[in-house]
């Protein structure tokens, strides 16, 4: 009776613990003198987050049925967010090397210049190939078990010049994470680096060391690297660059090898985020890991894609919610999106950027901190890509005329980018109808960025309310906003 009686103690404080951990955090806030400026981007106009209108609340009361609301409570704090940013990958890489001078400053400008630009504080790079390289390679000889032949030489030409570039753009610092796609091909069991295959286990211990020295190969050339994941999609066999880690063996690597050979190369500090795979089993790939005290001590948190519907269903929002509320004390951070199958014709479809505003507005509804897009730039056949896997960018470049694309996309992440700051506070933000979608955000600064969609063909009047007091406001039909207070 005394274990039954101890277990159950042990068990409510337990619940207890994480119920306080998840609870919002309670903030004094008055709406005194406080204007709303409003930004609009929307289908059929030439609105590009543009400011459109400036709004005072007045006593509103008591909502009726029959009015469309945006209920806002800056008094209660959620999560802290960490960022948004893209991937710089080889083929961004090259595609900028391509352009001229000045539109490469415009292109850095556009992305990371928070007065100018959208603020890009969170980028993306790959360790050896992706698809989204010219070619395949890796960064020692074959063959080379002990990793003596170490270098990243091919980086020098095109990635790492451009990583450079943008960390000046964005203010001399940039949250910088990498992530492999495959290890060389003779570590794995199909000996190749494509089409999937698994890692050796006679080669954990080497692929573990070969994280530390791209990090400190990295940090050498003056790229701090903040964080890695484990392994990009671990459980797709893609045509491309891919391994196979199932989630016993994810865990395994991690807690045996990866975690311990950071922290023994004096790289502690660094994160190490795991799954970097879709929303549909990262509730099973959270269980495995962070149910292991071992394994999950050396987990900064999960990272995500959005790549579920493949297979013609629809985002799975709701597991990234489960996953944040089974572990409260482990991060969410989405790392990879993109709009597939490019194809010139469709360059300009608004559901291209609605995809991008629908998923960052439920992601980070569900506890998300951060928010990656795949390649920040590609070129005018939605490459270089050397599987031939095309897909579409914010940006884009005509390589052959130097003209710069803005896609509906880089507009609708810039209405989060752009106003969201890192060091911000998640507050609660809902919608009286389902037309609208909505999220919203405290910086640190006390301003308030609440993002509005209308996912609709209707304009639509609003009222946002905060306690008592509200604000008339008016949306276009598929268009979305930042209203800024």
């Amino acid at each position: 009776m005394k274990i039954i009686a101890t277990t159950t103690l042990l068990l409510a404080s337990f619940f207890a613990f994480s119920q306080q951990k998840s609870k919002p955090q309670v903030i004094p806030f008055s709406i005194k003198n406080r204007i709303v400026t409003v930004y609009t981007t929307a289908d059929s106009t030439n609105l590009r987050i543009t400011p459109t209108d400036t709004l005072r609340f007045k006593d509103f009361g008591q909502p009726l049925e029959t009015q469309i609301c945006i209920f806002v409570d800056p008094t209660k704090t959620f999560q802290t967010f960490m960022g948004i940013g893209g991937a710089l990958t080889d083929a961004s890489a090259e595609t900028f090397a391509k352009l001229p001078k000045e539109k490469q400053q415009e292109l850095l400008q556009a992305y990371f210049d928070k007065e100018k630009g959208i603020g890009y504080t969170l980028a993306r790079t790959n360790i050896n190939s992706c698809d989204f390289s010219s070619g395949s390679y890796t960064y020692v000889t074959e063959g080379d078990t002990s990793l003596n032949s170490f270098n990243i030489n091919h980086d020098k030409q095109f990635r790492i010049p451009f990583i450079k570039q943008a960390i000046a753009a964005a203010g001399g610092k940039l949250t910088l994470f990498a992530s492999p796609w495959s290890p060389p091909a003779f570590m794995k069991t199909n000996n190749e680096m494509l089409h999937g295959g698994k890692l050796k286990p006679a080669f954990d211990q080497s692929w573990a060391n070969y994280f530390t020295k791209f990090i400190k190969a990295y940090e050498k050339e003056g790229i701090p690297v903040w964080g890695i994941t484990v392994q990009n999609e671990p459980m797709a066999t893609q045509k491309w660059e891919s391994c196979i880690f199932t989630a016993n063996e994810e865990r395994d690597f991690l807690k045996i090898y990866l975690g311990p050979t950071m922290k023994k190369e004096g790289l502690g500090n660094k994160k190490i985020i795991v799954w970097d795979h879709n929303r549909d089993l990262m509730f099973h790939r959270a269980n495995i890991i962070f149910d292991d005290p071992e394994a999950a001590k050396y987990a900064w948190g999960m990272g995500f894609h959005w790549y579920e519907y493949w297979s013609g269903g629809q985002p799975m929002y709701e597991n990234v919610e489960l996953v944040h509320k089974a572990y409260p004390d482990k991060n969410l951070l989405f790392t990879e999106g993109c709009a597939e199958s490019f194809n010139a014709k469709r360059i300009n479809f608004w559901g291209l950027g609605e995809e991008y505003g629908r998923s960052m507005i439920n992601d980070f509804n569900n506890g998300t901190v951060g928010w990656t897009d795949w390649n920040i730039l590609l070129d005018e056949t939605g490459g270089p890509n050397h599987v031939g896997n095309f897909c579409f960018a914010p940006m884009h470049a005509n390589t052959q005329t130097g003209e710069l694309i803005y896609t509906n996309s880089y507009y609708y992440i810039g209405h989060f980018s752009k106003f969201i700051r890192p060091g911000a506070k998640k507050i609660t933000s809902a919608s009286s109808r389902s037309q609208l979608l909505t999220t919203s955000f405290i910086n640190e600064d006390g301003k308030i960025a609440i993002i509005v969609m209308n996912q609709s063909d209707k304009k639509i009047t609003y009222n946002l309310c905060i306690g008592k007091n509200g604000a008339i406001v008016n949306i276009l039909p598929h268009a979305i906003q930042t209203l800024v207070l």
